[in-house]
């Protein structure tokens, strides 16, 4: 008959004099980043996944702390032939913003006026993109132009016209609101940094608006989140983007009472087969 100690010995590893004890789901640790399986040492973690755990939790410190790179984010965008607007909230220094996340969600005073004088000469757009560091300026950094290239594409197959794209450092998402607000526009599409994990330190999200304004709750949002290398690709998360917006469209609402139902057959609410969505990025 085994007994507990005949089974825990032969899950035992050595290395050098330590004797590691395996985990029996260790097999599955292949299907996620999650800390599962990790084994021990006596009551401790083994020294690899401490390790590990350490460096993690360094990747995702940094995420919070290191600064967007705005002149080369605008250079890619001014690349793509879109105008773009560096703006700046309250939050004077990272600091401050993440001291004091009420100052995050509002524009300075001269970035406000900023916005007033393009609409002056420009008129309105439809669509306001924004981008904000949030908390993993690695994330914009290393995405928001390749979505920003399909978004356009998207938004110049529907006929909507956007711009100019706003590049908001030391914003929170409800900043993106006034920026819309002053511009006039009918639709918000936001990308930020979103809060970094130990598996998925720059993570980006999205969040769309339909006419937004300042003080709108979080109800009033849609939000496509976990865009990175690991999980859902840029492709995949403009593709629910652009669904999005078509929806909204056709039934004026968005946040909660707007489900997102891109990956099913059937359209939600009572929407017919005429007005099901056709648009597709190739």
């Amino acid at each position: 008959m085994s007994t507990n100690k005949d089974l825990d010995e032969k899950h035992i590893a050595k290395k050098g004099d330590k004797p590691v004890i395996s985990n029996n789901w260790q097999s599955l640790q292949r299907f996620t980043d999650a800390r599962i399986a990790l084994g021990r040492v006596a009551n401790s973690l083994p020294t690899n996944a401490h390790l590990a755990f350490q460096l993690d939790h360094a990747r995702a410190r940094d995420a919070v702390h290191v600064p967007l790179d705005s002149v080369a984010l605008q250079a890619q965008l001014l690349e793509q032939g879109l105008t773009v607007l560096p703006l700046h909230s309250q939050a004077v220094n990272r600091q401050m913003y993440l001291q004091r996340p009420d100052l995050g969600r509002q524009l300075a005073p001269e970035s406000a006026s900023q916005l007033k004088r393009w609409r002056a000469q420009h008129g309105c757009n439809k669509v306001s993109i924004v981008i904000a560091d949030g908390l993993s300026a690695n994330a914009v950094q290393n995405q928001a132009a390749s979505l920003l290239a399909l978004l356009s594409s998207g938004l110049s197959t529907l006929g909507l016209s956007y711009g100019p794209c706003a590049i908001v450092q030391q914003g929170r998402v409800a900043v993106a609101d006034e920026v819309a607000e002053l511009l006039g526009s009918r639709l918000l599409v936001m990308f930020i940094g979103e809060r970094p994990g130990l598996s998925s330190p720059q993570s980006l999200g999205i969040y769309f608006t339909r006419a937004p304004r300042v003080g709108m709750s979080d109800e009033s949002r849609n939000c496509i989140s976990n865009i990175h290398a690991r999980g859902l690709s840029c492709q995949h998360a403009i593709e629910r983007l652009i669904w999005l917006i078509q929806m909204s469209e056709k039934l004026k609402i968005s946040g909660v009472h707007l489900k997102d139902k891109s990956g099913e057959a059937q359209p939600l609410l009572n929407v017919t087969p005429e007005q099901k969505p056709r648009f597709q990025l190739t």
